[in-house]
């Protein structure tokens, strides 16, 4: 707190003891102490005020020590009739766990089938050795103990991963090769701005953070993709990456597929950056063409900081002075067209991918360690699992699911396939849930439009 006083000028606050030093001092003095205060309060020679008052709210959750990975150390783990691949003899099958004297002593082992009604019996200390088998076990032929055909399917599938890895090598080269301008972070204004956030960072967020912080200022490009299900904080660690590279005087932009999409990220990143030296725009088919205009003008001539919109920023039309970071939401969505656009903007930017779904070639690029993958998996505060339930259509059953989510204060999406389908359903609500009020929209409609009941 003494830090954020003195950025905004208040110089030397005192750091009092207790309650009565500080109520003690001059009137020309302000002390930091401290108490078990949620707001401040006045009187006629004193002003408290307390970190709530200034920093805002923050929810904290409980702190909880991260799970070791799944891995296959236990033959719990595995089920009867389970595929699994040990390393040296292949695909063979789990059959259970099986009590053999070796040496003249009983020994738990872990029965396996193989090809030909052969049987291994894997000592359980070195269950290391078996993997699961990760395809599809309906067609699956069980390889032969000491056969050849598995050490051939080694041998072919090493040969690929040497051509595959040859040619990523290449690619990690000419990333590592092109330079960036490296990043300087403003620690107090970035405390101050991470205290906005009204919630406590999750483990996951702050290793993301750190990662990105650690990229931009490494003066290499960063290529990073950042991978969580939706609500788990992917967009605050964007918000934090742009706010780095905001205030080290370089323009940022926010590319997403949809407009709807763009007016919320345009929201949250227009509050989170009110009051602060950065200027926010909005770029889709939603603004009005004299309001793209003017943001088009700023972001070649730099009076634009950050930009957030749809596939319109990749329009040749659309010129930047000083682009520093890119950052993509859900990819997957965008075309060929747009992806080379990107690939043109991308020589030698900073680039940050928000997914909760990422395309196979993305994934793989990240795994393989071309892009660097950050992983978010900590679920936000009172988060539920989703629960989904497949029936036939129950009138009963969706008018209940319905009036709780309204008496609970939420809002609900009944989607139907088909345009034509959607009068009959609109019938349906106004006569069977009649509490409930709602709107009808589809592709159809012009922007903007809906019909309301």
């Amino acid at each position: 707190m003494a830090q954020v006083l003195k950025d905004h000028g208040l110089t030397n606050p005192r750091l009092a003891e207790n309650w009565r030093d500080a109520e003690t001092t001059s009137a020309a003095t302000t002390s930091l102490v401290v108490l078990p205060l949620e707001s401040g309060f006045e009187t006629e020679d004193l002003l408290v005020l307390s970190e709530q008052d200034i920093l805002g709210e923050r929810i904290l959750r409980p702190q909880r020590k991260k799970k070791a990975s799944d891995a296959l150390t236990e033959a719990a783990s595995l089920n009867a009739g389970d595929l699994v691949v040990h390393v040296d003899h292949g695909i063979g099958r789990f059959l259970g766990l099986k009590v053999i004297e070796a040496g003249g002593a009983p020994h738990e082992c872990v029965e396996l089938e193989y090809g030909g009604d052969t049987k291994l019996y894997l000592p359980v200390e070195n269950i290391e050795l078996l993997t699961r088998y990760g395809s599809d076990d309906g067609n699956v032929t069980l390889d032969k103990l000491g056969g050849v055909a598995w050490q051939a399917k080694k041998g072919k599938l090493k040969k690929r991963i040497r051509e595959m890895a040859e040619q990523l090598i290449k690619l990690a080269a000419q990333r590592l090769l092109v330079k960036a301008d490296v990043m300087d972070i403003n620690a107090g204004a970035y405390d101050e701005f991470a205290a906005r956030f009204p919630y406590e960072e999750t483990e996951d967020q702050l290793t993301a953070i750190d990662a990105v912080f650690d990229d931009i200022t490494s003066g290499k490009v960063m290529d990073r993709l950042v991978c969580g299900d939706v609500g788990f904080g992917k967009t605050e660690v964007a918000l934090r990456a742009a706010f780095a590279v905001a205030l080290s005087g370089k323009q940022v932009a926010v590319v997403v597929p949809t407009t709807l999409l763009a007016r919320q990220h345009f929201k949250t990143f227009s509050e989170r950056f009110q009051g602060l030296p950065v200027r926010v725009r909005h770029a889709s088919r939603m603004v009005p063409a004299a309001e793209l205009k003017a943001t088009k003008d700023g972001l070649a001539d730099g009076q634009v900081d950050i930009v957030v919109g749809t596939h319109a920023l990749l329009s040749k039309t659309i010129k930047f002075k000083d682009l520093g970071l890119l950052i993509i939401d859900e990819e997957q969505h965008f075309g060929v067209t747009h992806k080379e656009r990107l690939k043109e903007l991308k020589a030698n930017v900073h680039v940050l991918t928000l997914t909760a779904t990422p395309i196979p070639r993305t994934l793989q690029l990240a795994l393989t360690g071309v892009r660097d993958l950050s992983l978010l998996a900590t679920p936000p505060v009172d988060r539920l699992a989703i629960r989904t339930f497949i029936s036939p259509f129950d009138p009963l059953s969706i008018r209940e699911a319905l009036l709780r989510e309204k008496y609970r204060g939420g809002q609900s999406f009944y989607v139907v396939p088909r345009i034509k389908d959607q009068p009959d359903i609109a019938e349906f609500l106004r006569t069977q849930v009649p509490e409930v009020s709602f709107v009808a929209a589809n592709g159809q409609m012009a922007p903007g439009n809906s019909t309301t009941s």
